[in-house]
C-alpha cells in the first residue's frame, strides 16, 4: 500500500511519514515530562509549518535564527518563540521584540547595542547571552562553533559579570551528537560559568542533540537535565532540529 502511494506522487517533492514524526515527537515528550526541561523546534532543522499544529502538541516553541524564522514560528506554532543571532539588524529588531520571548545577543556589544531600545519597548522579552564554553567534540571546523577564532558566543576571560537584564545563557556547541557529549561539554560549562547561574532564570543547552536516534541514551540525557536542575534551580532548554 505504501509502495504504491509513494508511485503516484509527483516529484520533486518532500514526504513525510506521520506515524515517524509523531513517533519522534513522542520521544521528545517523555524527555520533557522525564526531566522538566523544556524542548523547542529549532526552526532550521525542520521548518514545514504544515505540521507545526500537530508538533505544538509536543513541545513547547521554537526557536528562530531570523525574522522570518521568528515570524514563521510565531504565527504558524505559537508556544514559546526564541530567537538567536550573531548581528541583528536594527530596523527589524522592534518587530522582533514585538514576537520573540527570549532573545539572545552574541556578544556584549550587541546586547549595549539593543538593551536601551529594548527596556523602551516595554515588552517582557526574556533577554540572555550566548557563551562560549571553548569545548567541543566536532570534528570538523566548520561545523564547530568553538573552534579556534570563532566568533560565536563569549569567552570566560570577557565575561566578568551579567549586565542588568540578563536573565539566560545559552550554548550551542554540538552537532548529531550523544547524550554523553551533553554530559563532558557541562563540565566545561560549570567550570567556566557556574559562577553566574545563581543570577540567572534560564539556561539553553542549544542544539546538536540526536535524542531520536536508535542508539541515542534518552535516559543518561534525562538524567543529567534532571541533576543540573536541582543543582542550579534553572529552567532547562533544549533546541534539537533533525531529532524532531
Amino acid at each position: 500500500m505504501e509502495n504504491s502511494l509513494l508511485a503516484e506522487i509527483q516529484t520533486p517533492s518532500y514526504v513525510i511519514d506521520e506515524r515517524k514524526l509523531i513517533k519522534n515527537l513522542e520521544v521528545l515528550k517523555y524527555v520533557q515530562e522525564e526531566s522538566g526541561g523544556k524542548i523547542l523546534l529549532a526552526q532550521k532543522g525542520f521548518s514545514m509549518f504544515y505540521f507545526y499544529p500537530l508538533i505544538s502538541r509536543y513541545l513547547c516553541g521554537t526557536c528562530a535564527s531570523s525574522l522570518f524564522e521568528l515570524k514563521l514560528g510565531f504565527e504558524e506554532m505559537g508556544g514559546e518563540c526564541h530567537i538567536f543571532s550573531p548581528a541583528y539588524i536594527e530596523r527589524e529588531f522592534d518587530e522582533i521584540l514585538n514576537k520573540a520571548d527570549h532573545v539572545i545577543f552574541n556578544s556584549l556589544s550587541e546586547y549595549e547595542k539593543y538593551i536601551k531600545l529594548a527596556n523602551m519597548h516595554g515588552k517582557k522579552t526574556e533577554f540572555g547571552l550566548r557563551v562560549n564554553p571553548e569545548y567541543s567534540e566536532i570534528k570538523t571546523d566548520i561545523y564547530n562553533p568553538c573552534f579556534k577564532g570563532s566568533r560565536l558566543g563569549i569567552k570566560e576571560k570577557d565575561l566578568t559579570e551579567i549586565p542588568s537584564g540578563i536573565t539566560g545563557l545559552h550554548f550551542h556547541t554540538m552537532c548529531e551528537q550523544n547524550s554523553d557529549v551533553l554530559q563532558r561539554t557541562l563540565v566545561e560549562v560549570e567550570k567556566k560559568f557556574s559562577k553566574f547561574f545563581p543570577k540567572l532564570k534560564w539556561i539553553n543547552f542549544g542544539g546538536g542533540h540526536h535524542i531520536t536516534r536508535k542508539d541515542y541514551d534518552v535516559e543518561k540525557l534525562i538524567e543529567i537535565i534532571k541533576n543540573f536542575k536541582k543543582k542550579y534551580s534553572l529552567e532547562v532548554y533544549l533546541e534539537p532540529g533533525e531529532a524532531v
